[in-house]
């Protein structure tokens, strides 16, 4: 009997509710510092450069030392304490930024943030794959990575509500707290899943040579083109989430309320895009296995002239610029959702939360800590060249990367069929 079938319906459910909102208070206290930007500054008296270093580059940095090791951790031992653990060290850190005196004690805080992403989500992903069947999978993670989206939502509307009523420091301590509280509950709750196939991968690399699980990850032609195309993608989506507000201010005249009103609605397009791509996913693969990776080149080839078309537009032209940027929250996470499953059908048990933590190093040191920082090197570096326009051309700039990360989805799906045979293949005896 599978894993899947092991568990009933309403303790699979209560899990994914879980894990999912376990992710996104976890988001929420990566992102809650771009709203606490300023307070945090004044009291401080940051530079900008010490903000992003603080916002990107040490999650970036502490995500990539801890990222693989953890994953393959999850992979040899029980991924529900894992989970917990790492989910209750991050809100703990986090709670800790309540008490920080300066640059170096905000930093060592929020690099909570990087050990609870690091450690919580492959090893969360790991745990879906056991617990929904092939067929149900891209649903299931479509729900997870709506996680992101969420949290995103929870540090526009929750924090800075807090902040507002009692204080940047009481905001970051609740939403530790409330990472904590998860985590127990969690601990306390959730039953570890059965690993899936995990007799029959451990008869499969039997006779075969040893190689290391990262080298094994990569070595696979499939796995290896889609860690390409969503470090594209990530570079091309946090650098548009990073400086999109930034770009409303300056050049369509809206108030920084007004702006955030706009992203508020694009962060929930994104969920109900995440969540459409997982039902379309499954629906089609049912009937052609190539949909599993179909759909993201038809959900970044939509995403792009969406992104474009809003880089275009003269100033001030809000009406259309709301649409095309909600248009573009919702094509562009149709890639996660269908990757991740992708991951799980074609890598082995014992090497999914290895598999998944590459795909997330490539979004944090690519993604969150390279190309927002590109990008506003880029804009500043054609700012007088540009009229001052630096930093719209600047994003269509990295926009582009779509492009690439399209061709190498593209590439994956080629090789998808026959690493999905290979994987369902009898072992060998």
């Amino acid at each position: 009997m599978s894993a899947a079938i092991s568990e009933s319906l309403p303790r699979r459910s209560y899990t994914l509710a879980l894990l999912t909102l376990m992710s996104a208070v976890a988001f929420m206290d990566r992102q809650i510092l771009a709203v606490l930007i300023q307070p945090v500054k004044l009291e401080f008296g940051l530079s900008d450069l010490q903000i992003g270093l603080v916002t990107g580059l040490g999650f970036a940095l502490t995500f990539g030392l801890l990222g693989v090791p953890l994953g393959r951790l999850a992979d040899r031992h029980e991924r529900r304490s894992l989970v917990a653990w790492c989910r209750g060290a991050g809100g703990l850190l986090a709670a800790l930024g309540g008490i920080s005196t300066g640059f170096w004690s905000l930093m060592f805080t929020r690099a909570g943030s990087a050990v609870s992403d690091a450690g919580g989500s492959p090893a969360s992903m790991s745990m879906l794959a056991d617990l929904y069947p092939p067929e149900q999978r891209s649903r299931a993670m479509s729900v997870f990575s709506t996680g992101g989206s969420v949290g995103a939502l929870m540090a526009l509307v929750l924090g800075s509500w807090l902040a507002e009523h009692y204080g940047w420091r009481t905001t970051v301590v609740v939403g530790g707290c409330g990472a904590l509280l998860l985590a127990l509950l969690l601990r306390w709750s959730v039953r570890e899943p059965l690993r899936a196939l995990a007799a029959h991968a451990a008869q499969a690399s039997a006779g075969a040579p040893r190689q290391g699980a990262v080298a094994a990850v990569w070595a696979q032609p499939v796995t290896r083109w889609l860690i390409v195309g969503a470090a594209c993608a990530l570079l091309a989506g946090y650098s548009f989430g990073a400086w999109n507000t930034a770009l409303l201010v300056r050049r369509h005249g809206l108030s920084l309320q007004h702006a955030g009103w706009i992203s508020g609605a694009a962060a929930l397009l994104s969920v109900l895009g995440s969540l459409a791509a997982g039902s379309l996913t499954d629906r089609l693969a049912r009937r052609d296995l190539r949909w599993q990776l179909g759909v993201p080149v038809l959900g970044l080839g939509l995403a792009l002239p969406c992104a474009l078309a809003y880089l275009l537009l003269p100033a001030g032209a809000l009406v259309p610029a709301a649409v095309l940027v909600v248009a573009f929250a919702f094509f562009m996470p149709w890639w996660v959702a269908p990757t991740y499953a992708a991951l799980s059908l074609v890598v082995p048990a014992q090497r999914r939360a290895t598999a998944s933590a590459m795909v997330l190093l490539s979004g944090a040191i690519v993604g969150n800590g390279v190309g927002p920082i590109f990008t506003g090197w880029l804009s500043d570096l054609i700012h007088l060249r540009t009229g001052g326009d630096g930093l719209r051309y600047a994003l269509a700039v990295v926009v582009c990367m779509l492009l690439p990360a399209m061709l190498a989805f593209g590439y994956a799906l080629r090789a998808y069929p026959a690493a999905h045979r290979a994987a369902l293949s009898p072992a060998p005896h």
